[in-house]
């Protein structure tokens, strides 16, 4: 179920116990949920094995939670799995700043996926091309023949699209069946469908089908979000005119990702640290949406760019949006086997893939602000050493309390702050 709030003052002070017990009740978990979070994500053996080949073992990461998103209206506690510090923080500080105009809006298109039919040796091309075209229902109806749960609920096949295309093999003639998925991602159905109608498209083209394969630049299934900030949310003193400044220092390094793709890989991968991390949080194909988001990020603009655009707008806002791929789904695959995943998917309290779709890319927007007024500001390392000097004591060989007694000395440290300090400073500690 959807939480009424998401705005959990002092959330961060709480032992994670206590965060565990704040949200079932937020979300309304049962037991079982909350033994799956407590337990730290482990699968026994039997579960895993049944995943992957060759299971040895298991791996954890943490999951935290990002608070204070508002989307379309409501509240959502959002579960991040991943391991670098000040992620979740930075994305829960930047969804707080946009409340005073809503929170963050949705629109997303349907389910659709792409299926991909490689067919080559084509004694005349362009007239093979015109024969699917003359077939396209009789091979659509051939898709939609199977048994499936997704054709039941009115998903399926719905047209087909051809492309003539040159490669170093020669000229090759592709065919895109065009899926609806309703709410699973759709690689296991788009694919089944895809060799089923193979044999039929070689009689009508005379040609020999290759490849049979879903494509993940799925362009036909986009995850629009767009927030608006204003210049005080974003001050660092509640003024308007710091917010201003700050703003414009925004806008400055999002040019620089417009045009550069040196940076705006770099750019992307914060985005990606919240799109990423949601996924695998709640048992996606995350690789299949990476390599979707970044193809995306250079075929819309003809050359690799910047996922997300900011502009003002006539009342000297901040507007941030994003367009990109978005293939995900709430039935079938991880979601459904993985315990955690599962109890993510209830504390986010989705009820279709296109509303998870959103939740993902608001998570996205809200990281590449974060990281975007960072880097305007007071530069990336100062909010993320706050959490990152803990991991570097422990790497040093600190133990118990000299773990934040470390971290806190590194803080207040004036210099770049290396390794080699950290050991230095845990050295005089143990001397002193």
């Amino acid at each position: 179920m959807p939480v009424d709030n998401s705005r959990l003052s002092g959330f961060f002070r709480h032992s994670v116990a206590e965060r565990r017990n704040l949200v079932k009740k937020l979300a309304d978990l049962t037991e079982e949920q909350v033994m799956a979070l407590a337990s730290n994500g482990e699968l026994d053996d039997e579960a895993a094995d049944r995943m992957i080949e060759n299971v040895i073992g298991t791996m954890s990461l943490p999951v935290g939670i990002a608070t204070n998103f508002v989307i379309d209206g409501k509240h959502y506690l959002i579960p991040f799995c991943l391991e670098e510090s000040s992620v979740v923080a930075a994305a829960s500080n930047m969804a707080k700043r946009c409340l005073e105009k809503g929170g963050f809006r949705t629109q997303n298109d349907a389910p659709m996926m792409i299926g991909q039919i490689q067919i080559l040796d084509c004694p005349d091309i362009n007239q093979s091309q015109l024969a699917l075209h003359q077939a396209k229902d009789e091979l659509i109806s051939l898709c939609n023949s199977l048994p499936s749960t997704m054709i039941k609920l009115g998903g399926g096949c719905k047209r087909i699209e051809t492309r003539i295309i040159e490669s170093l093999s020669g000229p090759m003639l592709v065919l895109h069946i065009i899926v609806d998925c309703r709410d699973a991602m759709g690689a296991n159905a788009v694919n089944t469908m895809a060799e089923l109608i193979a044999p039929e498209v070689e009689r009508l083209t005379s040609g020999r089908v290759h490849l049979k394969i879903l494509s993940n630049l799925a362009s036909h299934r986009l995850a629009r979000v767009e927030a608006t900030f204003t210049p005080e949310e974003l001050s660092n003193d509640g003024t308007k005119e710091n917010g201003k400044q700050i703003i414009q220092g925004i806008l400055e390094a999002h040019h620089f990702a417009l045009a550069d793709p040196f940076r705006a890989a770099t750019h992307n991968k914060g985005v990606m640290n919240a799109i990423s991390s949601v996924a695998v949080a709640c048992g996606q194909d995350w690789r299949a949406i990476e390599a979707g988001c970044h193809s995306w990020a250079s075929f819309s603009n003809n050359q690799y760019s910047s996922m997300t655009e900011w502009k003002l707008d006539d009342e000297g806002c901040l507007v941030g949006s994003i367009e990109t791929p978005m293939a995900v789904g709430i039935v079938g695959g991880a979601s459904k086997v993985h315990p955690v995943a599962k109890t993510n998917l209830a504390i986010l309290g989705v009820t279709s893939a296109s509303e998870l779709a959103g939740i993902i890319c608001a998570a996205g927007l809200s990281q590449n602000l974060g990281a975007l007024r960072a880097l305007a500001t007071n530069g990336i390392q100062a909010g993320h050493m706050k959490l990152h000097s803990r991991n570097m004591a422990v790497s040093a060989g600190a133990v118990g309390e000299e773990i934040e007694l470390v971290s806190a000395k590194l803080q207040s440290h004036i210099g770049p702050k290396t390794q080699t300090v950290v050991q230095k400073i845990l050295e005089e500690l143990r001397e002193s």
